[in-house]
């Protein structure tokens, strides 16, 4: 059998560290081998090493027999492979001393800091999930902001969502959370907080110059075309995109011209047309 490495070497500790230390010590190493961020051969054992060192050494009652037994004389006491993760948080942080929120510097959830560094929920949070709600709102709705209405185990709550919401924007209530969906618009093409209206111009316009009527966010705005706008040309409306969520600043509005070229010709058009090419 293997001989089992000393926990004060686990984590890399001396016998005389503080209990500042051992979790500053185990802080690091958890996040360093943690499976979900490392995807190298031997983190995960590693990190099963590091969790069952920190559960004896992090304990003063079982650090206290270690120090006079060794492993011997806590043999009894590891915690089959689960790591110090669930003992951590029914034991020391329900007696209100050490635990995650000391461990992992402030996060008032023990397990936010799994979810924060790893983009997932933690694999040892044993809570049922928070509930999940999802609200559909028009393009419009998120640009402009909009109060909406959900029944949460019997209580209706109003759900204030802020202008410029996105895709996936996510309110966090403390029982329930609510997922933003924004519906396409049929003009408007949003990129982040810019957003790209195609305009179609006829092609005497953008031959000659002349005036036309652009749809916007805030309505429509009349727009002099200058004489020889080619095709694809970009015009930008600063500040007059979406808001940036919680702030007073806005995107910027893109308008592309699309030339409208005919496609039936009559004979007179035709020569002058031809008259045109010819100088």
């Amino acid at each position: 059998m293997a001989t089992q490495r000393d926990y004060y070497e686990v984590l890399g500790v001396g016998k005389s560290a503080t209990e500042v230390e051992i979790k500053s010590a185990y802080r690091k190493l958890a996040l360093k081998y943690h499976p979900d961020r490392n995807k190298e051969a031997g983190a995960t054992e590693k990190f099963k090493e590091v969790n069952t060192a920190y559960e004896i050494i992090g304990n003063p009652e079982k650090r206290k027999m270690y120090d006079q037994f060794g492993h011997a004389g806590v043999s009894g006491n590891q915690g089959g492979g689960q790591g110090p993760f669930s003992y951590t948080y029914s034991n020391q942080s329900a007696s209100g001393g050490g635990g995650f929120e000391d461990i992992f510097g402030g996060f008032s959830d023990p397990f936010d800091i799994f979810e924060s560094f790893f983009g997932g929920t933690s694999p040892f949070r044993q809570q049922a999930r928070k509930i999940q709600y999802q609200l559909k709102i028009d393009f419009m709705e998120a640009v402009k902001g909009v109060t909406k209405n959900i029944v949460h185990q019997g209580k209706q709550y109003a759900i204030k969502i802020p202008a410029g919401a996105d895709e996936g924007t996510r309110i966090r209530y403390t029982d329930f959370d609510v997922t933003v969906a924004v519906a396409p618009h049929k003009q408007f093409k949003r990129e982040g907080v810019d957003v790209i209206v195609d305009h179609e111009i006829s092609f005497p316009i953008a031959a000659l110059g002349g005036d036309t009527s652009v749809p916007t966010l805030d309505g429509d705005l009349k727009l002099k075309i200058k004489a020889g706008t080619q095709p694809g040309s970009l015009v930008r409306l600063t500040g007059k995109g979406i808001h940036h969520l919680n702030s007073g600043r806005r995107g910027d509005f893109y308008i592309r011209f699309i030339i409208k070229v005919p496609t039936k010709l009559s004979r007179g058009q035709r020569d002058l047309l031809n008259q045109f090419d010819a100088t």
